[in-house]
């Protein structure tokens, strides 16, 4: 058995193709130019399977004969997308608006290959504890927050703000695995691939 390398990966992420690795699918890509500005009164979780789909059709139209994955993340507080912070200011904003109670993470992937286009969405509940009054500024001097969707890693430093997750943790961190691995599965790309070939060996 050999490892695959059919998959493409229409992110520049590197999160999201360390997610993949973790279950045995390795990925080849990079970042795709679309526009991800939201439409009028268009939903959070619309928005993220819109974005996910343009960005797999857009890996697609480079490279045809791959399975290509897209997949875009949003942190929602009141209906409202948290984006990443502009500057300190916006950051500690951010984290006194999340503090002491729970936001969503919504997630879209869409992968596109032999069985057509397939897309998932999914929506993940966190509950952030309240935060000291100087917790926020002490965050932003460590660095990681700064190009963070949401001001925080829940991989990261920022998971000492965590108090409770409801749903999929990878797709916090970037990608929802299990529903990926479907999605992938259906298309002829399977987990565990590298695993196997290293116990053949």
């Amino acid at each position: 058995m050999t490892t695959s390398t059919r998959l493409w990966l229409a992110s520049a992420s590197p999160r999201r193709r360390e997610l993949l690795a973790s279950i045995g699918i390795m990925a080849e890509g990079q970042g795709v130019d679309i526009d991800e500005t939201p439409r009028p009164d268009e939903a959070p979780l619309a928005l993220v399977a819109r974005l996910a789909e343009e960005k797999a059709r857009a890996g697609h139209a480079g490279h045809p004969e791959r399975v290509v994955l897209g997949s875009d993340t949003v942190v929602v507080v009141d209906n409202t997308i948290l984006g990443k912070p502009a500057d300190r200011d916006d950051f500690i904003a951010t984290m006194q608006r999340l503090s002491g109670r729970r936001h969503q993470v919504m997630t879209g992937v869409c992968v596109i290959g032999p069985a057509g286009v397939l897309t998932d969405t999914v929506v993940t509940e966190v509950q952030f504890r309240t935060l000291a009054p100087d917790e926020p500024a002490a965050y932003w001097e460590t660095g990681e927050p700064q190009d963070k969707a949401g001001g925080y890693a829940v991989q990261g430093l920022g998971a000492v703000f965590v108090t409770r997750l409801e749903g999929s943790y990878s797709a916090v961190v970037g990608l929802p695995l299990a529903e990926s691995a479907a999605l992938l599965a259906r298309q002829g790309i399977n987990a565990w691939q590298a695993a196997a070939t290293d116990a053949d060996r």
